[in-house]
């Protein structure tokens, strides 16, 4: 049995070199109303919709869902969306959040702490309360776990609805004053500068002889 690196490996067709296309990946602020699919059976709009020839080749890292906003990596880089995405690198996201009501210094406790909603148990990193009164309450929220809706389903298990949900860092990247709808490129360096000169490319790997 033979092993094949696919970071290493040759390709050719009709003894041709079939050529990678090059190391992409982009920072987009995901609007409203749009989801983190390729295609969507409902016939909504997706993020790559918006995207249109930009978000070609390229795969989501992670989702937000319909009615969250904010910062979506997207990448060719297989290997570094996976890294990205696994609960064992527990790497940072943070998220500002608006609830109705006013939510308790006890609150942040037992979130931080953990709760369970009947799906599992969920919990936060951090949760900073910036704003709160008896109509809404404003936080950062900050997660590594990275489960489907955790922060949403957070503030269920304490009978808070939440009414905006925003991403504004993922790891060492923050959104910055990137407009919804719109993206800026990314590069190597920009990743070694948020997770660490350890972070996993494959435009670094393409280097390495066969």
């Amino acid at each position: 049995m033979f092993a094949v690196s696919v970071t290493r490996a040759r390709i050719e067709v009709n003894d041709q070199p079939c050529q990678r296309p090059p190391w992409r990946s982009i920072l987009f602020h995901k609007p409203r109303g749009v989801v983190t699919t390729t295609r969507d059976p409902e016939g909504r709009k997706t993020v790559f919709d918006v995207l249109g020839a930009a978000g070609v080749g390229l795969r989501a890292v992670g989702r937000l869902d319909l009615a969250s906003t904010g910062l979506l990596l997207l990448t060719n880089d297989t290997h570094l969306a996976d890294w990205l995405t696994d609960p064992a690198n527990a790497i940072p996201r943070v998220y500002v959040v608006t609830v109705r009501g006013r939510v308790a210094d006890t609150d942040v406790t037992r979130m931080t702490a953990g709760l369970a909603d009947g799906r599992g148990r969920v919990s936060a990193s951090a949760v900073t309360i910036m704003k709160a009164s008896n109509r809404e309450s404003h936080l950062t929220v900050e997660l590594c776990q990275g489960r489907n809706r955790e922060v949403r389903r957070l503030f269920t298990a304490l009978n808070h609805e939440v009414t905006r949900l925003k991403r504004v860092a993922f790891g060492g990247l923050e959104l910055g004053q990137v407009p919804p709808g719109t993206w800026r490129a990314l590069e190597p360096d920009d990743f070694r500068r948020a997770f660490g000169p350890d972070v996993p490319l494959a435009e670094e790997r393409r280097h390495f002889k066969r």
